[in-house]
């Protein structure tokens, strides 16, 4: 395992990997770099224009020198405030489902030549049109054809899930929000290169356990992420934007999510994923903001037994 950065989800980092230019991607490499980690998350939309204006080499030189190593990326078209890539959601219409479908194996390639091989993408808990039968059969057949692709290229999709209730308050019809969900969606998928996003914030809120981690194969954790909860939250209040670094409370066993991990042999990024938490929303820059959560994955790291 390996402690893996996302610039977008730090306080003022949101829009930097998503700027098509090398200036912004050396800017994003240096601040890992500087900050103690191994791995970067990238934006493939703007990785594979880089690429595209330079070459292959070019990119993989810069994370070489470097010495970071491309973890993964979102799935285009999750949220609208990503810039450039919400006309292809998977999520969305035909049309939009169409256009990422076109453009997906040259992403797929461009991750694959770079040694990028995860991927990954988040459904969502709940629908006002489809009842939970619909809704499953309408995300085997749209993630089907993704997954076969990425499969083309060497490359694996990890799918994470919504747990907080907060998220489902409102809406007609709920959805998978725990891990059996998720797993049940991989498996109707029935595709070997299709595992889970392991969320710890979300694995805490579905309430599943420790000895749910140790029962998965290494190879079906595809990505981690790794986040603490506020303290005197009841589990049903809790907003899905507002988290807390690493370790921050103590209210997720976070050291025994680790040991299960490093039990089953999961070897991939460990990202300090914690949107909302007001230690980092105090910091007076990015770079501030990295090193807290990279010196917070340090400590729980080793508290874990992981070197």
């Amino acid at each position: 395992m390996y402690k893996n950065l996302c610039v977008p989800t730090l306080p003022g980092g949101k829009d930097m990997l998503n700027e098509p230019t090398k200036v912004a991607l050396k800017e994003a490499l240096q601040l890992a770099k500087a900050t103690g980690y191994k791995g970067l998350e990238i934006r493939i939309e703007a990785v594979s224009k880089i690429v595209q204006e330079t070459s292959i080499d070019y990119v993989k030189n810069l994370f070489s020198e470097a010495g970071i190593i491309p973890s993964g990326w979102e799935l285009p078209g999750a949220l609208p405030h990503w810039k450039g890539n919400y006309d292809m959601s998977w999520r969305r219409t035909e049309e939009c489902f169409q256009t990422l479908l076109e453009r997906l194996p040259l992403f797929a390639k461009v991750s694959r030549d770079i040694g990028c091989n995860r991927v990954f993408t988040w459904p969502v808990s709940y629908s006002d049109e489809m009842d939970y039968e619909e809704n499953f059969k309408f995300h085997v057949k749209r993630l089907k054809p993704v997954v076969s692709i990425l499969k083309d290229y060497n490359l694996r999709l990890g799918l994470e899930w919504m747990a907080p209730k907060t998220c489902r308050i409102g809406h007609k019809y709920e959805f998978n929000h725990d891990m059996k969900g998720a797993l049940a969606l991989a498996e109707a998928i029935d595709k070997d290169n299709v595992g889970l996003l392991l969320d710890s914030w979300h694995w805490h809120i579905s309430q599943n356990t420790v000895e749910d981690i140790k029962k998965l194969r290494a190879d079906q954790v595809v990505y981690v992420h790794f986040n603490d909860a506020p303290k005197g939250i009841p589990m049903d209040e809790y907003m899905d934007l507002e988290r807390a670094v690493p370790g921050e409370t103590g209210v997720i066993d976070l050291v025994g999510f680790l040991k299960a991990l490093k039990e089953i042999g999961y070897d991939g990024p460990v990202e300090a994923a914690a949107p909302g938490a007001k230690t980092l929303e105090n910091t007076s820059s990015v770079q501030e903001a990295a090193k807290i959560c990279s010196d917070a994955l340090t400590k729980l790291f080793k508290e874990a037994g992981i070197s």
